[in-house]
């Protein structure tokens, strides 16, 4: 086997396996420390020995076995004094006790953990990209905004809190569970985003394996709570997205906008199954029950989804739907979004204005300059839209959105 080709099997199994090493040895061990340590390790190895060796059969069984020899020498040179009782812990496989009727799934009690009330809200979204989606630092920072020296240190501190504060690592119970779920939402829907668009240029421009992550733990908090409308209203959305996907890249690796998609492409499964949980949120809000953020959203997406072509969409509920989502949540970003809706109903001048409203809140957001860019080439302003666009591409992490923004600037000479 190559090198090229061990690399690649590799990057595979992180992708695939970094959250259920992560997750099984918190479980075993209840530090996420030692697990996080212990399967970088074992990954590490892997690089070292899977050239030599040849890539293993059962890379999942290797990686995991890897990581826990990892985790047991370290419990050994570091605690001496309590290794029987640790040593003890693992043969028994001793674990939490979880809560009446809890799903038994390592990830989602690790993400359950990871978006502990006890943490800031930044918190619990780094600390779970790093251990469920299997993230690095960089990454995470460049998805913040903010220093990869910052980021560390936001992610170590968190760890510590839930050692210092035996914060448990399992399913809340039944109860408790509605109070923790707009948190674990908001983390997944981060995690999906780093998917469907990954900001970091070292990576693969869309990352299915963090989607699928995403939407298969949406589906396991629907089935915990299936009468939450807004877990409802974020698995639809997760699906109306990740069913483009196969037309969201090019074969020349350049992102495809929405207007230029294959939409036969499309997956019409996942459609068919968004489209369904929407009708069942809509017909929830016409018995009096008023729809969350996830929940519009989700609507937005079944309206593009449900036209054949992009001169078919119909823009008007589109706006309309923006208008309400802007007073469940009046950010910046879905001003922008709103924007865009009504470069087609009212024309881009009217949205150009919109967006320009937003240039202080949105100042470091490439999609603000991308957005504008585009408006500004429409209103036939071609010297700003082309500074718009060089903004844009400098901000931008991801290279397929970068190979477009670049094509789309030397289009205006």
């Amino acid at each position: 086997m190559s090198g090229f080709d061990v690399r690649e099997a590799i990057t595979r199994a992180h992708h695939e396996e970094w959250a259920r090493v992560v997750a099984l040895l918190t479980r075993r061990f209840g530090d996420l420390d030692i697990a996080e340590e212990a399967a970088a390790e074992a990954f590490a190895t892997a690089v070292e020995r899977w050239s030599v060796d040849g890539v293993p059969p059962n890379t999942a069984a290797w990686l995991t076995t890897t990581a826990n020899r990892k985790a047991i020498d370290r419990i050994r040179r570091e605690s001496k004094r309590d290794e029987k009782q640790r040593e003890a812990r693992m043969v028994h496989g001793a674990g939490p006790r979880e809560p009446p009727g809890a799903i038994d799934d390592d990830r989602l009690r690790l993400i359950f953990t990871c978006c502990h009330p006890a943490l800031a809200v930044e918190s619990r979204l780094a600390l779970t990209l790093r251990m469920v989606g299997g993230l690095t630092v960089p990454e995470i920072a460049r998805a913040f905004l903010v220093t990869e020296s910052a980021m560390g240190q936001r992610i170590t501190r968190a760890k510590a809190k839930i050692k210092a504060a035996h914060i448990p690592y399992r399913v809340p119970a039944t109860e408790d569970l509605p109070a923790r779920v707009t948190g674990v939402l908001a983390v997944l829907f981060l995690v999906f985003n780093e998917g469907y668009l990954a900001t970091s240029p070292d990576t693969d421009p869309v990352r299915h394996d963090l989607t699928a992550e995403a939407i298969r733990l949406a589906r396991l908090i629907r089935d915990l709570l299936p009468d939450d409308g807004e877990v409802a209203g974020l698995l639809a959305l997760m699906l109306l997205i990740e069913a483009r996907r196969p037309a969201r890249v090019s074969a020349s690796g350049e992102l495809v906008p929405l207007a230029e998609q294959d939409r036969g492409a499309w997956d019409a499964t996942l459609i068919a199954e968004g489209h369904r949980l929407v009708r069942e949120r809509l017909a929830a809000a016409a018995a009096g029950v008023a729809p969350g953020r996830y929940q519009i959203l989700a609507a937005i997406n079944a309206v593009h989804t449900s036209a054949r072509d992009i001169r078919d969409t119909d823009w008007s509920q589109v706006l309309a739907l923006y208008d309400q989502l802007v007073r469940v949540d009046p950010s910046p970003t879905i001003a922008l979004n709103r924007a865009i809706a009504v470069a087609e109903v009212d024309g881009p001048d009217v949205a150009l204005a919109a967006v320009d409203r937003l240039g202080n809140a949105l100042a470091g957001y490439h999609a603000y300059h991308a957005t504008r860019a585009e408006l500004l080439r429409r209103t036939g302003h071609g010297r700003q839209a082309r500074a718009a666009y060089d903004r844009a591409i400098e901000l931008a992490g991801n290279t397929a959105e970068t190979a477009y923004l670049t094509r789309r600037r030397d289009q205006l000479g």
